[in-house]
């Protein structure tokens, strides 16, 4: 991938599912489970639930700019957290927004930075609008539910990039628009955003999204939904 950066437009889930089959099978090669490490997807590149965790029911496709309802389980079971989430764009290999940074800048009085990502890697930036489509407030973040993937390897967002994935929270915040982080009533929506660090040379495929509030869980892999990207787009 070039420097000055890739956009994902949204298109018809039909394209979308057509560009993934065609995408190439570079990937990463780390192991790790952690926040920020690449881990292990699915098998193979002619596997259409590529990128969803192995074992894991995937429940729908959908791609950039269609929205898909996630449903998660909460302590009242009569009123679990549901949202329609859409995913707007995702940007790669730019620097993160400068008004962002600036705006994070002032809000704890220091010099604006203009962070860069890990040595051979490059941003990608991931905008959502959330909508709570159900019967009581709720809360839900990208921090430990959903990973951006290139075939079969998946990568999570680090410490340092949910600090980054904050910053433009806070922005959008101080703007007036709450995002699902900080708690929607039913029928609002907010935007919501991610940062992911993949290798500069890789182009994502898929995005996972956990219908939980964790990736995984004793039984194994929580069901989800893998939204389909364009890489050529």
């Amino acid at each position: 991938m070039s420097s000055r950066g890739t956009t994902f437009a949204a298109l018809g889930a039909a394209s979308a599912l057509l560009a993934l089959t065609a995408c190439g099978t570079t990937a990463s090669s780390g192991t790790a489970s952690g926040p920020g490490n690449a881990v292990p997807a699915a098998a193979t590149t002619t596997d259409p639930d590529i990128g969803a965790p192995p074992g894991a029911e995937v429940r729908g496709r959908p791609a950039v700019g269609e929205p898909f309802k996630l449903t998660i389980g909460s302590s009242d079971e009569a009123r679990p957290d549901e949202f329609e989430i859409t995913v707007e764009d995702i940007t790669c290999g730019e620097p993160l927004d400068p008004k962002v940074l600036a705006h994070a800048a002032d809000s704890v009085g220091e010099p604006t930075q203009n962070p860069s990502p890990e040595g051979g890697k490059q941003f990608c930036v991931v905008a959502m609008e959330v909508l709570n489509v159900g019967k009581s407030e709720a809360i839900w973040s990208v921090d430990d539910t959903v990973t951006l993937n290139v075939d079969d390897t998946a990568y999570s967002q680090s410490r340092t990039d949910v600090d980054y994935a904050r910053a433009y929270g806070d922005y959008w915040s101080d703007k007036g628009e709450l995002g699902p982080s900080y708690g929607l009533n039913p029928g609002s929506k907010g935007p919501e955003h991610a940062v992911f660090q993949i290798p500069e040379a890789d182009e994502p495929t898929t995005l996972w999204f956990a219908s939980s509030d964790w990736l995984e869980s004793f039984d194994g892999p929580e069901p989800g939904y893998l939204v389909q990207l364009d890489p050529a787009s």
